[in-house]
């Protein structure tokens, strides 16, 4: 397996500066909005006969290899290729970047009519933006039906594949768990009085929240948390669950599950727990419009959502397989919508900077 990858970051990092460049990097690239009707799939991409596994494998053997863009590190990648490797003794090529980076060259290349990209595995936020740029093709797969509500955009172009649980993290020797907050509206609790924190650009899990509160009672409700009860505001998922297990912070809004869990299990006095439901933000994988090799992407593209759901699991990967499930499939989970990050970036990240930021202590 060939790897050419850019700098490494494990995870997803702060949204707000992130999701404005990528909104530059779209008009910049000047592809035109996507469709308004939602594309038909073209030649198997849309094929879900009983013989579409043989007929992508006799295919795909015929093409020579696939290329796939992703912003995930490269260790994770490597244990995903290689298995799919062993299996159909198909070669894949891997270009990682950051998801700003993987966009961009997506569509750079898309406007300059250089088809090279087969696959692209990144978040879905950076996904939408490549559907309304008309850079990806939709995919009917017989294996989207074994996974989550929600999982499936309506309009076809991705489909997620695993997600970042937004969680709250409470350090166990400051916190006791019959005190932990049932509904957001415990909050406002006197006992919670300079003891909460939150990380610098969480916009896309507060506007989920308040989607799911009212936008009218979760704007009040967070106003009156931070004028009762005071924030900290830190930048980074990992610095802010770092500050939960060392007691700086005693209860912590908006922590990455994964983070936490692995802190906990390395002994730190630490726990996490979500109100329901769950926030959770998606990564997945595309086709790209015009793949070089259409064929062998698409038997990648199934094996993400078969085989690769156990994988991604066994590395502590939230999957949306209904088959591949940890506990936290089985919570009620609300998804960020990518359509509203995108649009109404600039809204929330303003309340954000007004609810929070300016008023962090």
């Amino acid at each position: 397996m060939d790897h050419q990858s850019g700098s490494k970051n494990s995870r997803p990092g702060p949204r707000r500066e992130f999701i404005g460049t990528l909104l530059s990097v779209c008009l910049a690239a000047g592809l035109g909005a996507a469709p308004a009707a939602m594309a038909q799939p073209s030649g198997m991409a849309g094929y879900t006969g009983p013989d579409r596994q043989q007929k992508l494998e006799e295919a795909a053997r015929k093409e020579d290899g696939l290329l796939i863009y992703t912003s995930a590190t490269v260790e994770d990648m490597t244990v995903l290729i290689d298995a799919f490797e062993k299996k159909y003794g198909i070669k894949a090529r891997l270009w990682r970047a950051g998801g700003e980076k993987v966009t961009q060259r997506t569509l750079t290349e898309a406007r300059a009519g250089r088809n090279e990209v087969d696959i692209i595995e990144t978040d879905g936020i950076e996904l939408e933006a490549l559907h309304r740029e008309g850079a990806l093709q939709p995919v009917k797969s017989p294996y989207q039906a074994e996974l989550m509500e929600g999982a499936v955009r309506p309009h076809g172009d991705w489909t997620a594949t695993r997600l970042n649980v937004f969680a709250m993290a409470y350090n166990t020797n400051l916190v006791k768990k019959e005190e932990l907050p049932r509904t957001y509206e415990d909050l406002l609790d006197p006992r919670w009085k300079g003891r909460l924190g939150i990380e610098a650009e969480d916009l896309d899990w507060f506007a989920t929240v308040n989607a799911e509160l009212g936008e009218e009672k979760g704007l009040k409700l967070f106003r009156d948390m931070v004028e009762k009860n005071g924030i900290s505001v830190r930048k980074g998922h990992t610095l802010l669950t770092n500050l939960v297990a060392s007691g700086e912070v005693p209860l912590a809004l908006t922590v990455y599950n994964y983070k936490a869990e692995q802190l906990k299990n390395k002994g730190a006095p630490l726990d996490w727990f979500t109100i329901d439901p769950a926030i959770v933000r998606a990564n997945g994988v595309a086709l790209a419009k015009g793949a070089p090799h259409p064929n062998a992407a698409l038997l990648f593209f199934d094996f993400l959502l078969t085989d690769g759901q156990q994988i991604l699991l066994e590395r502590d990967f939230v999957t949306t397989s209904k088959k591949a499930q940890s506990k936290l499939n089985r919570m009620p989970l609300k998804f960020v919508d990518p359509a509203v990050v995108l649009d109404e970036n600039a809204k929330w990240a303003g309340l954000y900077e007004d609810i929070f930021t300016k008023r962090s202590k």
